[in-house]
């Protein structure tokens, strides 16, 4: 039986601070006494809505993946081809930049074997997958695409976060070529 959440404290409000927190000062810094104190509760009262910090850990990682959709689905609305995968790819590196901590949260589900995590992981799956479906790509070879776009995208908004591009080189430039590069890949294969 789930525990009956505090009445006037919602679990989105819970989780919209958990991510401030988390895109703040990182996910270490997300605690069950640094979110109560955030809050203004008593750390108790957080038990009301999931079962300890492995619980907290694991809706927020629901939380940011479905954020994450949200944005790679607006961005992809309307268009296709190409321009859908670079707007998507964008929407992706924009969101890992402007929410940090949310997208480390949506890289650390305590257990991603867990079915919600799963669920929410296939939406972002079943979006590529249909973005990509210009490209004439079927079963494996679907999937293979998608896990290298989110190969690139992954490596580019950590290289990015660490400090990594120090060139004076405008990175959305970058990023641009190396999605075009991928599609051209991709178009050599249809």
């Amino acid at each position: 039986m789930s525990p009956r959440p505090k009445v006037g404290l919602e679990l989105s409000a819970i989780l919209d601070a958990a991510g401030e927190i988390a895109n703040q000062q990182g996910m270490s810094e997300v605690t069950l006494a640094s979110l109560a104190k955030k809050l203004g509760i008593r750390p108790p009262s957080l038990y009301n809505h999931f079962d300890g910090l492995p619980g907290l850990r694991k809706k927020l990682a629901i939380y940011g993946i479905n954020q994450l959709y949200e944005e790679l689905a607006v961005a992809a609305i309307g268009i296709a081809g190409t321009e859908a995968v670079l707007a998507m790819s964008k929407a992706y590196v924009n969101f890992a930049r402007r929410h940090p901590g949310l997208y480390e949260a949506t890289l650390l589900a305590p257990n991603p074997e867990d079915e919600e995590v799963q669920q929410a992981g296939a939406k972002i799956v079943n979006l590529t997958v249909r973005i990509l479906q210009t490209y004439q790509l079927t079963g494996e070879q679907a999937i293979h695409a998608v896990r290298g776009l989110r190969s690139i995208l992954h490596g580019f908004s950590s290289l990015e976060q660490k400090g990594g591009f120090k060139m004076n080189l405008d990175l959305d430039q970058s990023l641009t070529i190396i999605i075009l590069a991928f599609v051209k890949g991709m178009e050599s294969n249809c």
